[in-house]
């Protein structure tokens, strides 16, 4: 049960002492200066408002730290989830939101407890470069109506239409907000270069407060945008479910879930090269899906590991969990006692913020890189990002890794040949390999060597190797020892192989199969029992059994 134990209760079991607490107390405030405007950005980035960023980023923050398996990740609301709650929010409302939420932390549960996390690894890099990337264009698209202060009722989803809308609202461009917004951001870079250590982002939106009440600027701030915005975090409470609401939610909840999972098993396996840790994979899972059901009761946003705050806190010298509880706690005092403040800040300086945001998530350097790649994989990350850009962040996942998973399969057809003619490299097969494999071989006799994993994609070309021979031979020979791999349809393609070898009077001698194939298709029923089937140990077994079939035949 290792495998499901918290890593913050494995750091207590190794002694906790005054100068940790001290160094985790650190890092938490570090990193709550970092949290702070930059959930609040975010959770008005997703079509919600600050305070239920900041709500995502206590409730969440604390259980992703004190359940997860990372030593030092950094839970909460991020870039990637903008645009996906955006939209569930647009077409079904926050209690829609709400719901998808609470279900995705239960898929979460679920797939952590089924050891699902090790799958996620199998994601291919175009894919989630590419829709990674997508999001990027989307969030910094999504904030040009408050960094350049345009008047506009409403901002449509569509990318197209948006642009479409900006281009026509571009003649109520609001010079202060611009100034605001270039000065923030150009703060914030300089700080970057100049002062990593600073938290730029707090300063940024600090800076620009204090300049607009100073100089009484006409720009739109939190306090404008949401007047009624209540204090404090509000007492949780089960969300009203239906099955027909369930059944409209469950894609979005998976799509949440699917975002969850890679981004906080990637931002685990970030902090494992930073800090040299080894994080546990299926209880990260758990306790994700147990901090987003927490953030729904809450009322909050999806929430998961934060690759740039989790970074922050290990450079701050974190040295367990209790760091991200603490920073969650660090926010918690904000929220009762300065929320206030927040009314001062301005949007554009938090438009801004999220520029910085999109940059970073684009990863534009593995992008051009990736496009380098062979066609194929150039095709997945350019398919998955316009998917996302122009259509939508659920197809564009699907279609993603599903046209990637039919890519790599018929890359892998290729790798498997089916030979009658001469050995190619050795397979400890044969003595001696660099001889034929028809040498020796008796009249009325035909063979076959399979080389790679014997899977669906190339199941059928069997059959066709049994076409090709022209005649009817008496017996035929499968060597398999090359096959490391029989799935459902190989045992299928192996059975119907066997099948019209019978019908056409031939028996089949299977040389060398290996156990999980050897296992597979005794599943299948074609095992020693099978009537004109036999298994030998290696090919000089298999010719021998051949000469003794030919012999009974003759008598």
């Amino acid at each position: 049960m290792s495998a499901f134990t918290p890593k913050l209760l494995s750091t207590l079991r190794e002694g906790y002492s005054l100068k940790t607490l001290r160094a985790d107390a650190l890092a938490g405030l570090t990193v709550a200066i970092v949290a702070l405007p930059l959930a609040m950005a975010l959770g008005i980035a997703s079509g919600a408002s600050p305070d239920k960023g900041l709500i995502t980023a206590v409730v969440a923050g604390l259980l992703i730290s004190a359940l997860g398996g990372s030593r030092l990740q950094i839970g909460g609301p991020t870039g990637a989830f903008v645009v996906v709650v955006f939209n569930i929010i647009a077409g079904h409302g926050y209690h829609g939101l709400v719901v998808a939420t609470l279900m995705a932390g239960l898929i979460l549960i679920i797939a952590g407890y089924a050891k699902l996390g090790q799958l996620i690894k199998f994601i291919p890099h175009p894919v989630v470069t590419g829709f990674t990337a997508g999001i990027a264009v989307i969030i910094a698209t999504s904030q040009v109506k408050d960094f350049l202060g345009l008047s506009m009722t409403q901002v449509p989803a569509d990318f197209l239409d948006k642009c479409l809308a900006y281009a026509q609202a571009i003649g109520s461009v609001q010079p202060a907000a611009v100034a605001i917004g270039l000065g923030a951001l150009l703060l914030i870079v300089v700080l970057r270069q100049r002062a990593p250590r600073l938290p730029g982002f707090l300063i940024a939106i600090v800076s620009a407060a204090l300049i607009v009440a100073v100089f009484k600027l006409p720009v739109e701030t939190v306090g404008s945008r949401f007047p009624d915005m209540p204090a404090g975090l509000p007492m949780p409470s089960w969300p009203g479910i239906s099955f027909a609401l369930v059944k409209e939610m469950l894609p979005s909840a998976f799509t949440i879930a699917f975002l969850a999972g890679i981004e906080a098993l990637l931002s685990a396996v970030v902090a494992d090269g930073m800090a040299g840790t080894r994080h546990r994979s299926n209880q990260e899972l758990v306790g994700q899906g147990v901090a987003n059901v927490a953030s729904a009761l809450f009322g909050g946003l999806p929430a998961t590991g934060a690759i740039a705050r989790t970074a922050t806190n290990i450079k701050a010298g974190a040295k367990t969990p209790v760091a991200g509880i603490l920073h969650a706690l660090f926010l918690l005092l904000f929220i009762l006692f300065a929320t206030d403040l927040m009314a001062y800040v301005p949007m554009a300086a938090l438009a801004a913020i999220l520029f910085v945001v999109a940059w970073g998530m684009s990863e534009y350097e593995r992008f051009i890189a990736l496009l380098s790649m062979p066609n194929s994989d150039r095709a997945v990350l350019l398919l998955t990002f316009g998917l996302t850009v122009f259509v939508d962040l659920t197809v564009a996942i699907a279609v993603g890794v599903t046209v990637a998973s039919l890519l790599f399969m018929a890359r892998m057809s290729e790798t498997v040949r089916i030979d009658s003619g001469q050995s190619g490299a050795g397979d400890g097969d044969l003595p001696d390999d660099a001889a034929s494999q028809r040498d020796d071989l008796p009249k009325g006799v035909e063979v076959f060597r399979i080389t790679g994993p014997f899977f669906f994609g190339v199941a059928g070309e069997l059959l066709d190797a049994l076409r090709r021979v022209g005649q009817s031979p008496k017996i035929i020979i499968l060597r398999m020892r090359l096959v490391p791999m029989l799935d459902a349809s190989g045992v299928s393609g192996v059975e119907s192989f066997v099948r019209q070898a019978g019908q056409s009077g031939a028996a089949v001698i299977i040389s060398g199969a290996q156990p999980q194939a050897k296992a597979m298709l005794a599943r299948g029923g074609l095992d020693e029992r099978h009537p004109g089937l036999y298994f030998t140990e290696d090919y000089d077994s298999a010719i021998q059994k051949a000469r003794g079939l030919l012999d009974e035949a003759r008598t």
